[in-house]
C-alpha cells in the first residue's frame, strides 16, 4: 500500500511538471500597436477635451472673468467641465480670429482688387470682430441652452403635472411616477429631469425628496421649480398629491392660454420688422446702389458699390435671417 502511494505522489509531481513546461512553451499574443488616429480618438471626438489638453493649464488666469458662466453651464444641462468649456472658448477664439485675420485680406486683395494696406486694415479689423463675437457666442451659448430648456419645461407644465395627477390617482408612489416620465415615447423636455432623478435614486442611493430638492436647485425654470418644492412639501406632510397636482394643472393651463395670446401678439409685430429689414430694406438698397453706379457715384470711401452689393448679399442678409430665426426660436412654444 506504501509503494501505491508514493507511485501515485510521484505521477502527481510528474504530471504538475509537465504541465507547467508546456505552459512555458505557449506564445502569448503581442498587444495590437495602436493606431496613431485610434490613440487620439477621444480628443477627437470631445473638442472641449482637445482644448483642455492643449492650453487647459494655462487658462487659470481667465477663470474669474467668466465669473457666472459655471452655473450657467449647470442650468443649461450642459455635462462639461467648466474649466474644459473655458480652454475650448478660448482655443475656438484663436484659431477663428486667425483665420478670418488671414481669409479677409486674400478675398479683399484679389477677389476685389482692394490695396493690399486696407486689405489688411480690413483683415485685423474682421479678426477682432471674430475674437469679439465668438467670445461673446461661448459666454451667451450656455444662457440661451439654459431659456430653451425653461421654455420647455414651463410649456409642458400643464401636461406633465396632469399626466403625473392620473398616476398618482392611481396609486403609483413618486419614484415609479418619474420612473414613466424618464421613458416616454414622445420626447419630452422634462424626461431629461425625470431621468437625473431616477438615476439619483437608483444609482446614486438618493431618496425621493433628496433627488427632488437637487433638482429645484438646478433648474433654470421658476415654475419647475415651484412645482417641485410643493411636491416636495406634500411628500412630507403627507397631503393629497393627486389634488396638489390636478391644481396645479389647472393653473399651468390657464398661463399657457395667456402666454400663447402674447406670443399671436409678438409674431405679428416680428413679421413686420422682418418685412422691413431684410426685404424691404436690401430691396431699397440695391435699387439705390444701382441709381448711384449709373449717375457716376455710390463709392463710400475705398468701398465700390459692386463691393457694397457683395457684402449685403453674401454677409448683410443672411446674418440677418440668421438672427431672426434665433430671436424667432427664443420666443416660439415648443407647444
Amino acid at each position: 500500500m506504501k509503494s501505491s502511494k508514493s507511485l501515485e505522489k510521484i505521477k502527481n509531481v510528474y504530471h504538475n511538471l509537465n504541465a507547467k513546461f508546456k505552459l512555458s512553451f505557449i506564445k502569448m499574443p503581442k498587444p495590437k500597436p495602436e493606431k496613431p488616429h485610434e490613440k487620439h480618438r477621444m480628443s477627437v471626438e470631445n473638442p472641449q477635451s482637445l482644448a483642455y489638453q492643449l492650453i487647459g493649464r494655462k487658462t487659470g488666469r481667465f477663470l474669474p472673468l467668466f465669473k457666472g458662466l459655471d452655473l450657467n453651464l449647470q442650468k443649461a444641462g450642459l455635462k462639461v467641465n467648466f474649466k474644459a468649456y473655458v480652454s475650448l472658448a478660448i482655443f475656438a477664439t484663436i484659431v477663428i480670429s486667425f483665420v478670418v485675420l488671414a481669409f479677409v485680406p486674400c478675398l479683399l486683395f484679389f477677389a476685389y482688387s482692394v490695396p493690399i494696406l486696407p486689405a489688411f486694415l480690413f483683415g485685423v479689423g474682421g479678426g477682432l470682430f471674430a475674437l469679439a463675437f465668438t467670445m461673446i457666442g461661448f459666454y451667451i451659448y450656455p444662457i440661451y441652452r439654459a431659456d430653451t430648456l425653461k421654455r420647455g419645461l414651463e410649456d409642458e407644465l400643464p401636461f406633465t403635472t396632469g399626466y403625473m395627477a392620473i398616476l398618482t390617482s392611481a396609486g403609483v408612489s413618486p419614484e415609479k411616477i418619474f420612473h414613466s416620465l424618464s421613458n416616454l415615447n414622445v420626447p419630452l423636455t422634462v424626461s431629461a429631469e425625470a431621468r437625473d432623478i431616477v438615476r439619483n435614486v437608483n444609482l446614486f442611493g438618493s431618496n425621493i425628496i433628496s433627488a427632488l430638492e437637487e433638482t429645484s436647485k438646478r433648474t433654470p425654470s421658476e415654475r419647475f421649480r415651484e412645482m417641485i418644492e410643493g411636491l416636495i412639501s406634500t411628500i412630507h406632510s403627507g397631503g393629497n398629491l393627486a389634488a396638489y397636482l390636478r391644481e396645479k394643472s389647472k393653473q399651468y393651463m390657464k398661463l399657457k392660454r395667456i402666454n400663447l395670446k402674447k406670443y399671436s401678439d409678438t409674431l405679428s409685430m416680428l413679421s413686420e420688422f422682418y418685412v422691413a429689414l431684410l426685404l424691404t430694406g436690401p430691396l431699397l438698397l440695391v435699387i439705390m446702389l444701382t441709381v448711384m453706379t449709373m449717375l457716376g457715384g455710390g463709392n463710400l470711401g475705398i468701398l465700390s458699390p459692386d463691393l457694397l452689393l457683395g457684402l449685403l448679399t453674401y454677409i448683410g442678409i443672411p446674418v440677418g435671417a440668421i438672427v431672426f430665426l434665433i430671436i424667432l426660436d427664443a420666443v416660439s412654444p415648443k407647444w
